[in-house]
């Protein structure tokens, strides 16, 4: 056959589709199930799922919204302890300039390009702890300021047991 005798497709014509029977029809007694076994055989499409099974109604939710929210909240940041903070007071008054006066943490923070607040900062426990400061300061210092508790404030450089 050529497309001449061919039924004619009209443009923005709905194709008539096929019922869907839901839930309620099938879960009743056996007439129901015949009609649905029928609807099946005659080539209907047949639904038994209802809408919306798995979701929560009600201020539930946002309860569970809200714990999720409170818990997941940012901590803050480890501060330096108190042992690096003595350490380093502890370093800067012990080197003397050619007066016999002790560094102050001005000279301290100028030797190692730092502000003298983060100083102030480290030896008072508030600061977080930045290596790179941490760092200049135990070379300026010639004192260990991180690693074990217990070799914080000893020389950087201890002598070697023989």
């Amino acid at each position: 056959m050529s497309g001449w005798d061919d039924k004619p497709q009209i443009i923005g014509y709905k194709q008539q589709r096929p019922t869907v029977a839901k839930g309620s029809a099938l879960n009743f007694g056996a007439e129901h199930i015949s009609i649905a076994v029928a609807a099946q055989r005659s080539g209907l499409v047949v639904s038994s799922e209802s809408k919306g099974a798995g979701q929560t109604k009600g201020p539930a939710d946002h309860q569970r919204i809200a714990k999720l929210d409170r818990d997941d909240a940012p901590k803050p940041p480890e501060k330096i302890g108190q042992d690096v903070g003595k350490a380093v007071a502890t370093a800067r008054m012990a080197i003397k300039n050619a007066e016999g006066k002790s560094m102050t943490q001005k000279e301290l923070a100028t030797a190692v390009n730092a502000q003298p607040s983060a100083i102030t900062d480290l030896e008072a426990g508030r600061a977080v702890p930045d290596q790179q400061l941490l760092s200049k300061l135990e070379r300026k210092l010639n004192v260990k300021l991180r690693g074990a508790k217990n070799t914080i404030g000893g020389p950087l450089h201890p002598p070697k047991k023989k």
